[in-house]
């Protein structure tokens, strides 16, 4: 595919490029990505999709400061954070990302409001506790703040998850399957609730997905294969997206 292409006069939300990331050494590298550009406009919904192993999981690593580059370059707005020191990264990461991992990753001796609280109280700076609440009550918790991990459904925790991320209101919420546990009906509930997220509060998210009718709430796809970049679809319906990714092998 042409590189993409962006408007210099209009600031991203986020954007890499000729982004590179490389595991090993010599004989035995792994080139997971190769070169790959992103533009990511502010108030916008984009999926990341490609066959297993095609760099999704690494590019929203890469995207969202949690892994570093071998080569290019990565921005929020106007800031390029792939080249800063660890500490002042992760100071950047926790006040303008939001991350929904696919694992959860709740603290399990915690109450469902201290998980939320806890990447504030890692940053030093613990969050109103009536921003925690909204954020509960956004993802549909509301009253859960007492409850442990081990007493919600999956899909509850992935609720709470997704509350930790929106509690620090970021700029750019990056989502790694954020539908690949729960039940249909709550993945449902899940991608209209990130879609809101774009449409009333002009946030941007990322998301990858494998699922096709995941990718169909976003406004564009982004095809990888092998490390690349191969493809973008504009408001593709889920059986555009299938058709498209079944020729990547996906």
């Amino acid at each position: 595919m042409a590189e993409t292409t962006m408007d210099i006069g209009t600031e991203m939300a986020a954007r890499a490029e000729n982004l590179h990331r490389d595991y090993g050494r010599g004989t035995a590298t792994v080139r997971a990505l190769r070169g790959v550009p992103v533009a990511l406009a502010p108030g916008t919904f984009t999926a990341v999709m490609g066959p297993s192993g095609s760099g999704k999981t690494t590019l929203l690593h890469c995207l969202a400061g949690m892994d570093r580059p071998t080569r290019g370059s990565v921005w929020w707005g106007s800031t390029e954070v792939s080249g800063l020191p660890e500490r002042r990264m992760a100071e950047l990461r926790r006040s303008r990302i939001g991350f929904v991992f696919q694992a959860f990753n709740l603290m399990p001796a915690m109450t469902v409001a201290q998980n939320v609280e806890l990447p504030g109280r890692l940053a030093g700076r613990r969050p109103e506790q009536h921003r925690v609440r909204e954020a509960l009550d956004q993802v549909g918790l509301a009253g859960r703040e007492r409850h442990r991990p081990g007493q919600l459904s999956g899909g509850q925790q992935q609720r709470v998850a997704i509350a930790r991320a929106l509690v620090s209101r970021p700029e750019v919420l990056f989502a790694d399957e954020p539908t690949g546990a729960p039940d249909r009906a709550t993945g449902h509930e899940i991608l209209s609730l990130l879609r809101a997220g774009v449409d009333r509060a002009g946030q941007t998210c990322v998301m990858v997905t494998h699922d096709p009718v995941a990718a169909g709430h976003a406004d564009r796809v982004l095809l990888l294969a092998d490390g690349l970049a191969v493809d973008e679809l504009d408001r593709p319906t889920a059986t555009q997206v299938g058709e498209r990714l079944s020729k990547l092998g996906g």
